[in-house]
């Protein structure tokens, strides 16, 4: 029988199932990842109150820990975030539930320990046998892992595998591949042992409030929906800009670049949810199936359009907050002469009813002038500008701007008149944003997707086909800029907007990028 509970991450709004009892397997575990957000984030939905009872943690990596000091480790990472509330009789609650497996990720003796923990786990605490598998690794160490937990029987295909009931399920991060081809052949090698069912691709800004609340501030108020289109939207601007660069993930980065890295995950998943039709249902398949609609509707650039279309860069070094910092190609693990993208700028248009003619500008870099990251709405000018021709001077269209990072919030600007006898003009905005109207402790993007997959909600993760589709948009890209290297990289200074380049793809349509 399910348990319900008020959700805690939505109170007063709904009710939640309560996770089943389960254990979380993490691989990877002393990785960043798992350190400052997997496990912290877990500790703080159990503060909460929203983990199961009967609930574990086990924690697979290769370096030399023992269960008593692995969750010394982890309790330093909980104590120094600034996003968590730590109390030791809580943490000394939730330490208790962690275990410790010192193993290569290659080795089957590992995944045998691994097995008969999990059983003695299953015997004491009541856990039914349902495990969520976390890869939090390279994604080099993917297939080895997924291969050993089919043959360790701690996973397969149907019910009863290694000689528990209970469900299964598997966290994949991003990069899904590094390109359609592995893309399609990780598949294939996930779908082997699990369900498509059973796997949950995790992109973690679809766990932010403001893109959560996407499908909420459109379907469920009838003053946007009617003018959600191609007769009143100008055009759409998608921005993830960060301040920093690429820390210690030089050998990463220079495989991936800022395509693979941002394009064809965060910012496709973005577009796909401002232009997504309504679902049948908000249920995982409804909304995941208007998603790759939008996904298929958007025209393919063809070879000859990428360079017109599409903008790279480099940064240089340059000025980020006051401080001066390295450019690209002094980063540690970078090669001197990279021709790596750390930026991109690209315009889609959406081949449909509602968006046809409604350009979509998407942009992206490392060591850009500010950490922002935010969708943007421009509506068109009235037909007629009444209040122009009287002389007021010239009117700034409708934006409706969507900030995703660090503050979470909407902001609408209109047009007001300035107080006095003359008629004059000037844009205001209308602002809300979490903190300020909710005044609640606002859940972390990893807490709420953490949760979802316990409960068994794919709403928010990528389904096989959606990742497939986006590595086929952003495939001619990569294929013409690997074709024809840049000659002049860097091309943009740390601490700028980006190169000069990205404003005249924007601006020879008469447009301009936001200022944030």
């Amino acid at each position: 029988m399910e348990t319900l509970l008020v959700d805690r991450l939505r109170e007063g709004l709904t009710l939640r199932r309560m996770p089943q009892p389960s254990a979380a397997v993490i691989f990877g575990a002393t990785g960043d990842l798992a350190r400052n957000r997997l496990i912290p984030d877990l500790y703080n939905l159990g503060r909460k109150g929203l983990l199961p009872g009967t609930f574990a943690v086990v924690a697979f990596a290769r370096r030399p820990f023992t269960s008593e000091t692995f969750r010394e480790q982890v309790r330093e990472a909980v104590r120094e975030s600034p996003e968590i509330r730590y109390d030791a009789t809580t943490w000394e609650n939730f330490a208790a539930r962690i275990h410790y497996i010192q193993s290569d990720y290659t080795d089957p003796q590992g995944y045998a320990r691994l097995g008969a923990l999990l059983a003695d786990l299953d015997g004491r605490l009541g856990l039914g046998g349902n495990r969520l598998f976390y890869l939090a690794t390279p994604p080099s160490a993917y297939e080895a892992i997924i291969r050993h937990l089919a043959e360790a029987g701690l996973a397969g295909h149907g019910r009863g595998r290694g000689g528990t009931t209970g469900w299964k399920r598997i966290i994949i991060e991003k990069p899904f591949g590094s390109d359609l081809e592995t893309s399609r052949a990780l598949n294939a090698k996930v779908h082997e042992v699990f369900e498509e069912g059973e796997i949950y691709r995790i992109d973690h800004y679809l766990g932010k409030e403001t893109v959560q609340n996407l499908m909420i501030f459109r379907f469920a108020n009838t003053i946007f929906e009617p003018i959600w289109t191609r007769q009143y939207v100008d055009h759409v601007q998608i921005t993830v800009a960060e301040s920093g660069g690429i820390g210690g993930r030089g050998g990463y980065y220079e495989e991936a670049g800022v395509v693979r890295d941002i394009l064809q995950n965060h910012l496709l998943q973005l577009l796909t949810l401002v232009a997504m039709e309504p679902p049948a249902a908000i249920e995982a398949d409804a909304v995941r199936n208007e998603k790759v609609k939008i996904l298929h509707a958007i025209r393919p650039l063809a070879p000859g359009e990428v360079e017109r279309l599409t903008v790279r860069g480099q940064y240089g070094r340059g000025v980020v907050e006051g401080r001066e910092v390295p450019g690209y190609r002094q980063e540690e693990r970078v090669a001197p002469d990279s021709v790596t993208p750390t930026y991109v700028a690209v315009r889609f248009e959406i081949d449909n009813w509602r968006w046809a003619g409604v350009p979509f500008y998407l942009r992206s870099g490392k060591r850009l002038a500010k950490r922002v990251t935010e969708i943007a709405i421009q509506f068109k000018l009235p037909p007629l500008v009444l209040f122009q021709q009287a002389g007021v001077g010239a009117m700034q269209p409708n934006m409706l701007a969507l900030n995703i990072q660090p503050d979470e919030g909407i902001a609408l600007r209109f047009a007001a008149k300035v107080p006095g006898q003359a008629t004059r003009i000037r844009p205001v905005n209308m602002k809300f944003d979490y903190g300020t109207s909710f005044g609640t402790e606002e859940p972390t993007a990893y807490e709420r997707l953490l949760l979802d997959a316990m409960i068994g909600d794919r709403t928010l993760f990528a389904r096989h086909d959606e990742v497939e589709k986006a590595w086929a948009l952003v495939m001619p890209i990569l294929e013409v800029w690997a074709a024809h290297p840049p000659t002049d990289f860097p091309n943009y200074e740390a601490g700028t907007w980006g190169p000069p380049a990205a404003r005249s793809l924007i601006e020879r349509d008469g447009r301009r990028w936001r200022r944030l």
